[in-house]
């Protein structure tokens, strides 16, 4: 945009009174998102989860042996531990307050960092209850130390009362925490559900076999026919063994016990870990990973250690038995049917991100294969038949996956025949290709929230490595040579050129979903050239989408709505939000930015999504080719003329 002498003017104007500051807990009052991931049900419930966390830690050190969890009419959250209780002293640094009153309003505060008062933590940015006291309309916290309970009232953040002496108490120790979220952050409508609530207590006692977790919730509050109980009291010996067992209770395995221990990690004081895994005849597996007992979801570098630590040990398995065909073996094929729970605990873990969704601790891949790899390599030992018959197992995955590549076709999977798709591909469980849809999407980051945000019955998703090959300036052997292109159409079974059937295609819909932006275009309109040169049948029939996920967040209190682009943006601005209280304006990065709950909602759910269908009307054909070789072929002065051409058109750009 040209300078103007208004424009002039207004950054002349800029000076230190525009300098705005923070202070104490105001930032995640203004910028809930930075810290929680948004203000949806999903960040609601994470209030729940670091007060648990907290608790837990306490638990893991040695402290606590039970935690109270209570959910009350009113919307009124109660986490109570018999731990140690938060210190309740003046604090060096700021002696006119308490400990516990710096931790509950000072952001990056606790016992966490030195590794004196934890060896192992989920709380780890010193955020956790400051931000729920942040995020609450009332806290009340109560500590009983040293036989002594001290009680203290907030209101959004702020202490509505001093650090009070309640008097002496007797067989009472630890911290005890009350609150109700602030409905001017979460909206009048968010409630805390009772069945999400219990699944997380249930998921931390499986966590750690040494807590007892004591569940209860308000009769009232259950909704008629749940399975939620009113008390509960939950505590597993058996660990993630149990948790897994009761995940696949039903499944047919190829060993008939779960591989199940704990062991340290090696060097001193390092850590440890506890796993659980299971191979399944048939089906998808899973690996649900933890550290700390904050679950990551994305995976990271101990699920790395894992999963190398089995391929590397089958595979010296094999050569130990003179089994030449197990060198074939790759990870494909021993983890794709894996069902499998990894727990670690660490010393000073690192994080993408403050939800702890993926660990990427340099050490963690070194450790957790050195601990495992002993240990499975004793489980193999220790019944030779039940090895051999896993071993088995995988030489048969590996060989049908040789076969596939040689004949370059995939097949729908049956019953009767263990199958393994190309690629990164994540299939769904319904065969019947006019009800199924399949979203391609750039990178293993928005694959990661398109799997979980997906319907697993209807829906697969590709993730694809970015920009894809250009076709349309490629040479036979480029084209053929890729393994991007590869996967993708062996995923989609039709089958290219002269072996192309569209009564093979394996999905009704073909969902091109790319990130909203420039780059994202770019990915869009490669796979659009992709369809269009070798797949034209696909585009004639209708069976090639782009889906349209939002640029834009716009959020007022309670109240959220997505924009398209900066247009749309800015007739939603006036359109839907008529008070004067400010609307907050998140843009979404790309894909795997967007939590999953939030991509279903904007994007891949049917019933709320927008889809453009890709055509190419047969009347237009010769238009469209040289259309396609302007803009993607190879000779460059093509493009640059139509850029000459259309130059005039273009009235905004938006840098």
């Amino acid at each position: 945009m040209a300078e103007t002498p208004e424009t002039r003017r207004e950054a002349d104007s800029y000076s230190a009174k525009d300098i705005e500051v923070l202070e104490g807990l105001e930032p995640v009052r203004r910028r809930p998102g930075m810290y929680i991931g948004g203000t949806d049900d999903a960040a609601l419930h994470h209030l729940a989860a670091e007060l648990l966390d907290n608790a837990m830690d306490e638990a893991v050190a040695g402290h606590a042996s039970f935690i109270e969890v209570a959910l009350e009419p009113g919307n009124w959250l109660t986490v109570r531990d018999n731990g140690r209780g938060i210190p309740v002293d003046p604090h060096p640094k700021f002696k006119n307050l308490s400990a516990l009153e710096v931790i509950l309003t000072t952001l990056h505060s606790g016992g966490k960092f030195s590794g004196k008062a934890y060896a192992t933590s989920g709380g780890l940015h010193g955020v956790g209850a400051s931000v729920v006291n942040a995020l609450a309309e009332t806290l009340e916290v109560e500590v009983a130390r040293e036989r002594v309970l001290w009680k203290q009232t907030y209101a959004r953040g702020k202490p509505m009362t001093k650090l009070i002496n309640a008097g002496p108490v007797q067989n009472r120790r630890g911290t005890a925490i009350r609150f109700r979220p602030d409905p001017e952050i979460f909206g009048p409508a968010a409630f805390f559900s009772p069945a999400r609530l219990y699944r997380l207590c249930r998921s931390k006692a499986y966590l750690f076999r040494g807590v007892e977790i004591r569940w209860s919730c308000a009769p009232v509050l259950i909704q008629a026919g749940s399975d939620i109980p009113a008390t509960a009291v939950l505590h597993f010996p058996g660990g993630l063994r149990d948790s897994l067992e009761e995940d696949i209770a039903d499944a047919a395995r190829v060993l008939p016990q779960p591989w199940a221990g704990e062991a340290a990690l090696p060097g001193e004081d390092s850590g440890r870990l506890e796993w659980a895994a299971a191979w399944l005849e048939t089906g998808e597996g899973f690996l649900h990973s933890y550290c700390n007992t904050v679950p990551t979801p994305l995976g990271g570098t101990h699920e790395a250690g894992f999963r190398s630590a089995l391929v590397k040990g089958l595979r010296a398995w094999g050569e130990q038995r003179g089994n030449r065909r197990a060198a074939a073996l790759t990870a494909e094929d021993v983890l794709g049917p894996l069902a499998a729970k990894l727990s670690v605990f660490l010393r000073d873990p690192q994080f993408q991100g403050q939800t702890k969704e993926k660990l990427t601790s340099q050490d963690a891949a070194r450790l957790v294969e050195t601990a495992l790899r002993d240990r499975f390599d004793h489980f193999l030992g220790a019944d030779p038949t039940q090895a051999d018959n896993l071993l088995s197992f995988a030489i048969e995955r590996a060989e049908e996956r040789l076969r596939r590549k040689e004949s370059k076709d995939t097949a729908r999977k049956s019953p009767t025949r263990r199958l393994r798709l190309p690629g990164k591909l994540t299939d769904c469980t319904r065969e019947n290709a006019a009800e199924t849809e399949i979203f391609l999407v750039e990178g293993d980051s928005a694959g990661g929230s398109a799997k979980q945000a997906r319907n697993r019955e209807t829906q697969a998703v590709l993730p694809l490595r970015g920009k894809i090959l250009n076709v349309a300036s490629a040479s036979a052997d480029k084209l053929r040579g890729n393994q991007e292109l590869k996967d993708l159409i062996e995923a989609l079974g039709c089958g290219v050129g002269e072996r192309f059937d569209r009564a093979r295609l394996r999905y009704g819909r073909v969902i091109i979903m790319t990130d909203a932006d420039v780059d994202g275009a770019h990915i869009a309109s490669l796979l659009m050239t992709f369809f269009y040169r070798e797949l034209p049948e696909l585009v004639r029939h209708g069976h090639v989408y782009l889906a349209q996920p939002p640029l834009y967040r716009l959020t007022q209190g309670a109240k959220s709505v997505y924009a398209m682009d900066d247009a749309d943006r800015e007739r939603k601005l006036k359109r839907e939000f008529k008070s004067s209280a400010k609307v907050e304006i998140s843009r979404f990065k790309g894909l795997g930015e967007m939590p999953p709950a939030q991509l279903k909602e904007t994007t891949m759910d049917p019933a709320r999504r927008t889809l453009l269908r890709v055509v190419a009307a047969p009347e237009d054909r010769a238009a469209t080719n040289t259309l396609v070789e302007s803009l993607m072929g190879r000779r460059p002065e093509l493009r640059f003329q139509f850029i000459q051409e259309h130059a005039r058109t273009v009235t905004e750009v938006d840098v």
